[in-house]
């Protein structure tokens, strides 16, 4: 129901004049309710004015007139009520406009709609045949009546006062639900180090430009380290703290003055410099020192977006904003103060790219694939991401704010609603129980998440925080992380999957430059590649484990036995290190695998012989099943998680798993899904891992559905031939349920 009203209020409040909008209320309420006629009376002094029909004589709108003392009608709006008859010719109120034509309807419902405790007009539905509208019904076109409220009033107060402001759609696809209304704060797309050689000969002025962008850089590096500090996120300090020491005058920094001496612009400086020394630590034998070549490529862009872009990024005090940007990536969004952090719009990027990702898990509403959103004049204009419906409107009258705010208090009712029975065990009502774990990769969101409900961590990320390095951490930099992980799991399961970089998820110090990212050089294959970085994770896992069985292993990419064959082995070297020869109090974990290849389908037994649990990653074994990039946008259309094929695949790993009794999870997109939730309950598998955002809704919809109602569904999504048909059939068992309001969060 709430998906449907809001499709209809914000139609009505995005119309260009108040009869057009009229016009199109009474045919979508029409449709809606699958009734015979729709119509809307306005309150001009208190006279109704029959003002819009879909059903009765259109001529007669605008024409007909009579006082709210006579008619059904004007009781409605006299009594600020709804009335709601079997037979409205019996009733002693009625009162028949012949110059309507509505002699032939019997059956009436009517509801007041009142703007600020006063009536402005009443919604009418009318059928031919003698019948009782359901509470239902009645409860739909009384909430409809109430969102219409501000709209009607706002156009109809732009209808007397001539407001003729322009408003623009943009649209994207969703990477992260939600509504947001802030100003937008445009950032020019990625920094580029390719500065043509430009010399100047105001030196003096350059040499001041510099400057001046060397000490914004520096306050905002500081601020942004005194922030994590705070925060106690000391990974990310880390970052911040090493770009500060580049900036001495006696490190980069003074090279840059000394290049702009030389005559050369500002820009041309920076870029000349980071150019040279990126090459030099680049063709460095010493790891430490070639990674070093990533610090001074991000510092050079830092200094050389204070050059271009001025001050884009700093913060007015309380005053979020809506990031609008080219591409947006891990350090970005770190960058951006929890609580400024409004919404992300970006014109690249898949909507299970990481950033995409990161959006999901840190609940900020996001936006890709919207063309041309840079070259539009909207940097500092207040602005409405509505990423549940993929669209971005840009100036919007105050009529549409006012109704979106109104969508967004129901919306965040909604899900207080959700979070209240998060604390409840996930049992179905038929007594399947479900067990919910976390995806996670930021410490700062986890404490609060697992306390709230999860059952455990079903995938720690240790990708991210080597992605908000600008180097590999050490050995005791990742114990101290994942210790910390462990100590907000508070006893409870974690699932650390070793490093999973390359494809969309690349680091910068580590660059992988490949023509097929995806099929290449990622996961388990660059671990495998370097057993001295393979190694020193595995180690540091255990140690922040000692004495404790929390902790499991999964391995991502495999493609065959051999990988796994190998990271054991790896696995074991790192735990005789450590118990043996270090005398550590260390538990052997649990080892795991990611089903990401296809081709593993098929080697399931020889998989269990080696490991203790599966998880799936739906969201790559989708694309490989499928053959489509989903970061692609030619092909991203193709990307579809409720293909049949797909579906029948998950199923069959069930089945298989359920045989060879190995146990498996669900830890891709799908699993925050409801729709996907239904489906892979209705498989049987009780363990799925999701983002937190998803926690409170797939705990709310499981408590509410029964196992066996879900096994007969499968049965007839299984015959279905496109993902389509599956989405359909599965919105209308939410809406037979009263749960279809869970699709628009």
């Amino acid at each position: 129901m709430l998906k449907t009203l809001r499709d209809i209020t914000q139609a009505v409040a995005a119309a260009d004049d108040l009869q057009s909008a009229l016009d199109l209320l009474v045919s979508q309420t029409k449709a809606v309710m699958a009734t015979e006629c729709c119509s809307i009376y306005l309150v001009e002094q208190d006279v109704l004015q029959f003002s819009a029909t879909d059903g009765l004589d259109r001529q007669a709108v605008g024409k007909v007139r009579m006082p709210l003392t006579q008619g059904l009608v004007g009781l409605v709006a006299q009594r600020e009520e709804p009335i709601n008859l079997a037979d409205a010719h019996i009733h002693p109120r009625f009162k028949l406009l012949p110059e309507v034509a509505e002699e032939e309807y019997r059956a009436f419902l009517a509801a007041p709609i009142i703007y600020q405790k006063v009536v402005i007009g009443v919604i009418v539905v009318q059928q031919v045949e003698p019948r009782q509208f359901s509470e239902g019904e009645e409860a739909f076109l009384m909430t409809l009546a109430a969102q219409l409220a501000v709209a009607i009033r706002g156009l109809r107060h732009k209808a007397t006062t001539g407001n003729n402001v322009s408003q623009q759609y943009y649209t994207g696809k969703i990477a992260a639900n939600g509504v947001a209304i802030a100003n937008a704060l445009v950032l020019g797309g990625h920094i580029s180090l390719s500065f043509p050689d430009v010399k100047s000969r105001d030196l003096p002025t350059e040499e001041t430009r510099l400057k001046l962008s060397m000490s914004r850089t520096k306050d905002l590096l500081s601020a942004l380290s005194q922030r994590f500090d705070s925060e106690k996120d000391e990974e990310v300090v880390s970052i911040f703290s090493a770009l500060l020491l580049l900036l001495d005058s006696a490190s980069l920094g003074g090279e840059y003055v000394k290049e702009v001496r030389q005559g050369w612009s500002a820009e041309s400086a920076v870029c000349r410099v980071s150019l040279r020394y990126i090459k030099q630590f680049t063709e460095m034998k010493d790891l430490y020192l070639k990674e070093r070549a990533g610090d001074i490529r991000d510092l050079g862009q830092r200094v050389l977006r204070q050059l271009v872009e001025p001050g884009r990024i700093e913060f007015e005090p309380d005053t979020p904003v809506i990031l609008i940007a080219k591409e947006a990536n891990a350090t970005l969004i770190a960058e951006f103060p929890r609580q400024k952090l409004a919404g992300i719009v970006t014109e690249l990027g898949g909507i299970n790219s990481h950033a995409a990702i990161l959006s999901r898990a840190l609940g900020v509403p996001a936006l890709i694939g919207v063309s041309d959103i840079l070259n539009a004049d909207i940097d500092k204009k207040l602005v409405i991401l509505n990423a549940s419906r993929g669209q971005l409107l840009v100036s919007p009258r105050p009529s549409v704010i006012t109704e979106f705010r109104s969508l967004m208090s129901m919306g965040k009712a909604l899900k207080e609603r959700y979070t209240q029975d998060l604390s409840l065990p996930t049992i179905t009502t038929d007594g399947e129980r479900i067990a919910l774990q976390l995806n996670a990769g930021l410490l700062s969101s986890l404490e609060s998440d697992i306390a709230t409900g999860a059952d455990g961590v079903g995938l720690y990320r240790t990708e991210i925080p080597f992605m908000l390095q600008q180097r590999f951490p050490s050995e005791s930099e990742q114990i101290k992380v994942y210790k910390q992980v462990f100590e907000a799991a508070a006893g409870k399961s974690v699932v650390m999957r070793t490093l999973d970089v390359g494809g969309d998820k690349p680091l910068a110090y580590f660059p992988i430059n490949e023509e097929n990212p995806f099929l290449g050089w990622r996961g388990i294959r660059l671990s495998l590649d370097h057993p001295e970085l393979f190694l020193v994770q595995l180690r540091a896992m255990l140690q922040a484990a000692e004495g404790s069985d929390q902790l499991s292993i999964m391995l991502p990419m495999v493609s065959c036995i051999d990988e796994i064959e190998q990271s054991l082995a790896y696995l074991e070297q790192a735990y005789f290190e450590l118990s043996t020869e270090m005398g550590m109090d260390i538990v052997k974990p649990r080892v795991g695998i990611m089903l990401e290849v296809p081709v593993l389908l098929y080697q399931l037994p020889d998989v269990a012989r080696k490991v203790d649990f599966i998880s799936v990653g739906s969201n790559d074994l989708t694309q490989y099943l499928l053959a489509v990039d989903r970061n692609n946008p030619r092909v991203s259309t193709l990307y579809d998680c409720y293909h049949p094929g797909i579906l029948r695949a998950l199923k069959q790993v069930r089945e298989e798993c359920k045989t060879l009794n190995l146990p498996v999870s669900v830890c891709g997109e799908l699993a925050g899904e409801p729709i996907g939730v239904l489906l892979l309950v209705s498989m049987g598998y009780s363990h799925l891992s999701m983002n937190q955002g998803s926690l409170g809704r797939i705990n709310y919809l499981l408590r509410r559905v029964s196992f066996e109602d879900l096994n007969n569904l499968l049965n007839k999504v299984l015959r279905l031939s496109s993902g389509q048909e599956v989405r359909v059939l599965l919105a209308e068992y939410l809406e037979t349920i009263g749960l279809v309001e869970l699709l628009s969060l």
